[in-house]
C-alpha cells in the first residue's frame, strides 16, 4: 500500500473516531442534564419528607392531581414520598454509572486519536512508525 493510500485511510479512519468522540460528548452531556433533574426532583422530596416528619400524625395532608388537591393520608403520604426518594437515588446512582462507562469510552477514543494523529504525522514526514 503507498503512502499517500494509507494516509488516506489513516485520517478517514482518525474522522469516524472523531465522530465516535463527539457522540459520547453529546451522550454525557445529555446524561448531566438526566443527572440534574433528579438532583433537583431529590432536594425536593427530601424536603417534603422533612415538613411531613415535622407534621402531627392527624394533621391533614393534601395531594395535588392536575388542579385539584385530594385529602391524603398521612402514612400514604409518607410512603410515596420514601418510595419516590428510593427511585430517584437508584436512577442518579444508574446515570453516575453510565456516566462513568461513557466517560471511559470516551477517554479511551481520545488516546486512539492520539495514536492515529501521531501515524499521520509520521505518515507526512516521511517516516512511518515500524
Amino acid at each position: 500500500m503507498s503512502s499517500a493510500s494509507a494516509l488516506r485511510e489513516l485520517q478517514r479512519d482518525l474522522e469516524n473516531k472523531a465522530n465516535d468522540l463527539s457522540k459520547l460528548q453529546k451522550d454525557i452531556a445529555k446524561n448531566h442534564q438526566v443527572r440534574k433533574k433528579y438532583t433537583i426532583q431529590l432536594g425536593e422530596n427530601e424536603l417534603v419528607l422533612k415538613e411531613l416528619d415535622l407534621l402531627n400524625e392527624d394533621a391533614n395532608v393534601f395531594k395535588l392531581i392536575g388542579p385539584v388537591l385530594v385529602k391524603q393520608d398521612m402514612a400514604e403520604a409518607n410512603a410515596n414520598v420514601r418510595k419516590r426518594i428510593e427511585y430517584i437515588s437508584a436512577e442518579l446512582k444508574r446515570l453516575d454509572a453510565t456516566v462513568r462507562d461513557l466517560e471511559d469510552k470516551q477517554n479511551s477514543k481520545k488516546e486512539a486519536i492520539y495514536k492515529l494523529q501521531q501515524k499521520i504525522q509520521g505518515l507526512q514526514a516521511g517516516k512511518a512508525p515500524a
